[in-house]
């Protein structure tokens, strides 16, 4: 057989799986549509992120549920993953304080199981459908230590902030000995390369403890407040 003949059976066989693939724009609307819906109520919001593998008797663990704990009873909803390891102690913490626990659950092959501590339970099948919510309703980033899921969270965050397709906010990494080496890398390679600029490294703070995070916060936001101005808001309606 030719290669143009095998080439035209090969399309041929693929237009069942594009119609698929048309048809499944739809789903991903509807998870844009019902996630922005149901989640209108919980600002100001504080999104956490960590590894899904986190034991809850590691000490990360511990310290994410007093961190979510802090910023419940300071009035933010607190955003996780809604799954296993740190996202469950932010739920915990969040589900016993006085704001309202959010779990942005994602259907995977494996890891990913819904954790029980979550007021508001959405769940989503498109990994960037999910993202985009994070990021719409964060007024701040707590991030813990993790692993590729974490970095990429932090990655298109500061991506988001730095070319001014997000509103500028807090991005908090928490716990030194985890994210100093990274940070290290960061000014030695990155801004040394100019890859990126030495401002840059404005945009993240490391701190250790659960009222460094709030008080962080707060002072980001004393003189400008949690509501969005009418520029950011223009701004997020094209993130």
């Amino acid at each position: 057989m030719s290669l143009q003949a095998k080439l035209s059976d090969a399309l041929t066989l693929e237009k069942p799986w594009s119609a698929r693939e048309s048809w499944r724009v739809f789903g991903i609307v509807a998870e844009f549509v019902e996630g922005t819906e149901r989640l209108e109520c919980i600002q100001p919001a504080i999104s956490i992120f960590g590894s899904a593998r986190t034991p809850p008797d590691h000490p990360h663990y511990k310290l994410t549920e007093a961190i979510a704990r802090q910023l419940s009873d300071a009035g933010f909803s607190v955003i996780s993953g809604g799954g296993p390891g740190i996202m469950e102690a932010a739920n915990k913490g969040a589900f016993y304080g006085k704001s309202p626990s959010v779990g942005l659950n994602i259907q995977l092959p494996h890891e990913q199981h819904r954790n029980v501590y979550q007021d508001i339970s959405q769940t989503f099948r498109h990994f960037f459908a999910r993202k985009y919510m994070f990021i719409k309703f964060a007024t701040a980033y707590v991030v813990m230590p993790g692993g590729f899921g974490t970095l990429d969270e932090l990655m298109e965050a500061l991506t988001l902030v730095q070319t001014g397709k997000t509103r500028k906010m807090p991005i908090i990494l928490v716990c030194s000995d985890f994210w100093t080496g990274v940070i290290d890398w960061f000014r030695q390679v990155l801004v040394q390369h100019d890859f990126i600029s030495s401002e840059d490294m404005d945009l993240i703070q490391i701190v250790d403890e659960p009222s460094q995070v709030v008080d962080a916060i707060f002072r980001y936001y004393e003189t400008s407040g949690f509501e969005p101005s009418a520029a950011e808001r223009n701004i997020q309606l094209n993130l």
